[in-house]
């Protein structure tokens, strides 16, 4: 089967390194359509200097579904350090050297694809150099990925509503003809306003799957994120990405139902996230598949999903999905 993943940040890398081990086999094609609206760290610098799309979620997935050997991958993920290159990522600057020479952001990604092996392929929601722009509660305007986060942090205001500039860009062809031709499209886990909804935000790409016949699953956060889903349940989640995205429906929904240690739950009780509560019900009453099983991980400091519960579970929706229809 043809699956596209669709999204941003950690969440859409991990999830990939658990489909990834899937390609060859029960995957035909793997796909990434990648956020490129992130305005921080050595990204947002980057941005500024070349006027290019955000380099850093594109170098995490090639990182994430590469192939090659594991210094490659960490030389990629290498961060530099003092003076001038103070925290840019190798592989950021490598795609920006890449796309200089090529006059090209996605020829960049598909030759550092190629040197690092990735078992799949990776292609940014546009190529255009856009800004994520947020309205909150307050009345606020705030233009910026990180900035946009960061004041909802500050003043404990929620997201009211969300758009990209310019709102006319485009997408890749590639990225539509991925969509139109997917099996399974899923969205999330990542960063519900800033990672997951501004690829929606696209109308190329929110047509496209809109049109396509695919599987739609949502795939919900573990844990809330300040600034962003504060006090969110798994139900409010699903609400928020249909509400702002744009898409009318979306036919499963994946819930953790895990709770994590008591260690790891009182520090990030401590920076203000706490589990997200599965009200499965809720969901399921709105007429949605619900499947809510123990995703995240045991052994890690960080809660997130496991990569190989995650792509196992999306294997049995979508096949308990084809044996219904």
């Amino acid at each position: 089967m043809n699956v596209v993943a669709i999204g941003g940040g950690t969440g859409l890398s991990s999830l990939l390194r658990g489909l990834k081990k899937e390609v060859g086999e029960r995957i035909k094609n793997l796909s990434a359509i990648v956020t490129v609206a992130d305005s921080g760290g050595s990204t947002g610098r980057l941005r500024k200097a070349y006027h290019l799309p955000a380099p850093g979620d594109i170098r995490n997935c090639i990182t994430a579904l590469s192939e090659s050997e594991e210094v490659m991958q960490q030389l990629f993920q290498y961060r530099f350090k003092g003076e001038e290159l103070e925290g840019h990522a190798f592989g950021n600057l490598f795609l920006v050297a890449l796309s200089d020479i090529t006059g090209s952001f996605m020829t960049a990604i598909k030759i550092a694809s190629q040197i690092l092996r990735t078992k799949g392929d990776i292609i940014p929601a546009t190529l255009d150099n856009i800004h994520l722009c947020a309205e909150f509660s307050d009345g606020k305007i705030v233009v910026g990925e990180e900035e946009i986060t960061n004041y909802g942090k500050e003043k404990k205001a929620r997201i009211k509503k969300i758009w990209i500039e310019p709102e006319n860009t485009l997408t890749p062809i590639e990225a539509i003809g991925r969509i139109e031709s997917a099996d399974m499209i899923v969205f999330g886990p990542g960063s519900l306003y800033t990672s997951i909804i501004p690829n929606l935000l696209i109308k190329d790409i929110r047509q496209a799957v809109e049109r396509s016949n695919a599987l739609k699953v949502f795939v919900v956060n573990a844990m809330t994120q300040p600034g962003e889903t504060d006090g969110f349940t798994a139900y409010d989640h699903l609400a928020t990405f249909l509400e702002h995205s744009g898409i009318k429906k979306v036919d499963t929904v994946i819930v953790n139902t895990k709770m994590p240690s008591n260690s790891i739950l009182k520090r990030y009780l401590e920076e203000g996230q706490e589990p997200v509560i599965p009200d499965i019900a809720k969901i399921a009453k709105e007429g949605f598949n619900v499947f809510a099983e123990d995703l995240i991980g045991d052994k890690e400091d960080f809660v997130r999903h496991d990569p190989d519960r995650l792509a196992d579970l999306l294997m049995r929706v979508y096949y308990n999905y084809a044996l219904l229809s």
